[in-house]
């Protein structure tokens, strides 16, 4: 039996090191660099550039970064290590934060899934220099979204959502984040958005998925995931998360667009999960399945997804999908491989819906109805 995830489980972003392979796209997220191992930055002096209501860049930053956090990741310690604290833990890295919401229950603050990944203690560094603790209200590493709150006892000023679908190549962006560390917090870049609607294959603890990205050419570093990325009225249309790194490429950094993760968010604060159509299957693409086991298949067998368990209870037993039933199809789509399968679940269905699915059973094709349930309804 291959063994594999549940379709509806909760997934996990894989933080990519910073290595020098020849090309890669890497989450600006997790800083752990020594800032003192930098050269020291030069700094060049240009005229303020003005806004449409006649407000200066400086004047917008000046605003907007008040919203802007350091979020530092603290795990418990493994082993030794030299920085480990008298509790048992560790500060695993740090990224950005942002401010978006004060409540008197608490003040919230959207970030990155990956920068808190597998931390045991979340620290937020205000703009002030005051520090909180965190608490996880939820996150989606689907979309790489995070939602945190600290209390509402700390001055705080949070940053309106703008509206990313209104950009156009070639408007005017800033990123705001802590590249490198707290030591350069805040930091502003200036870009332009280089285009809009990008999609970039991202590796999941599942395989690959594909996100939905605006590309600017705004500076994005190691610590600025998580950061905002703002227009020219002082609204953030981003959240900066990747960048792509090979020899001799420059300004190539990636930001989760608001129209995506403002819905995430306010579903993240009603329940602290996503709630996704859910089949409850297992599954392998045939690349992973030995050739002489599809051989009873058919000759020709090309495309599909192997299902490898099934959730007792869940939608696909209750549809009678068996163990090594190739999905072929879904209503009038082909099935290449598990990441098509979750596009399609993702993107073009809704829970309560009912779907076909087709199947190759052993040299026979079957097409099955199955209704579609939530993850939320088959997670204890």
């Amino acid at each position: 039996m291959v063994a594999a995830g549940f379709i509806g489980s909760v997934l996990t972003f894989a933080i990519v090191p910073f290595i020098d392979n020849p090309q890669e796209i890497i989450y600006a997220g997790l800083d752990t660099t020594d800032a003192t191992d930098l050269d020291e930055p030069s700094t060049t002096v240009t005229a303020p550039p003005m806004t449409e209501d006649g407000a200066t860049i400086a004047d917008v930053v000046e605003n907007a970064a008040q919203a802007i956090v350091g979020v530092v990741n603290v795990q418990e310690l493994r082993g030794f290590h030299p920085s480990a604290s008298s509790n048992g833990t560790v500060e695993s890295g740090t990224g950005s934060g942002v401010i978006f919401k004060k409540e008197e229950e608490g003040t919230y603050i959207v970030t990155n899934q990956h920068v808190i990944e597998g931390a045991s203690e979340i620290e937020v560094s205000l703009y002030n220099g005051e520090k909180a603790s965190a608490e996880l209200i939820g996150s989606d590493a689907l979309t790489d979204i995070a939602v945190l709150r600290i209390d509402s006892e700390y001055d705080a000023t949070p940053i309106a959502f703008g509206d990313s679908s209104k950009l156009r190549p070639g408007d005017t962006v800033l990123a705001i984040g802590n590249p490198l560390g707290l030591d350069l917090s805040r930091t502003v870049t200036q870009g332009i958005v280089s285009a809009i609607d990008r999609n970039i294959t991202v590796t999941t603890s599942v395989g690959e998925w594909e996100l939905d990205v605006i590309q600017t050419d705004a500076a994005i570093n190691p610590g600025n995931s998580g950061g905002a990325l703002i227009n020219t009225q002082g609204e953030m249309v981003g959240i900066n998360s990747l960048k792509i790194r090979e020899r001799g490429v420059e300004g190539l950094g990636f930001a989760i667009p608001s129209k995506d993760f403002e819905t995430i968010v306010n579903e993240i604060m009603e329940t602290g999960k996503v709630n996704r159509p859910y089949m409850g299957v297992g599954l392998a693409n045939l690349s992973e399945i030995p050739q002489f086991f599809l051989q009873q298949y058919s000759d020709d067998l090309e495309k599909g997804v192997i299902i490898t368990n099934i959730d007792p209870g869940s939608a696909a037993a209750d549809a009678g999908l068996q163990v090594e039933d190739i999905i072929i199809k879904i209503d009038d789509t082909e099935i290449s491989s598990a990441s098509d399968l979750r596009k399609y679940l993702y993107s073009k269905t809704k829970i309560g819906e009912e779907v076909t699915i087709t199947v190759n059973r052993r040299g026979e094709e079957h097409s099955l109805p199955l209704t579609l349930t939530g993850q939320l309804e088959n997670t204890n």
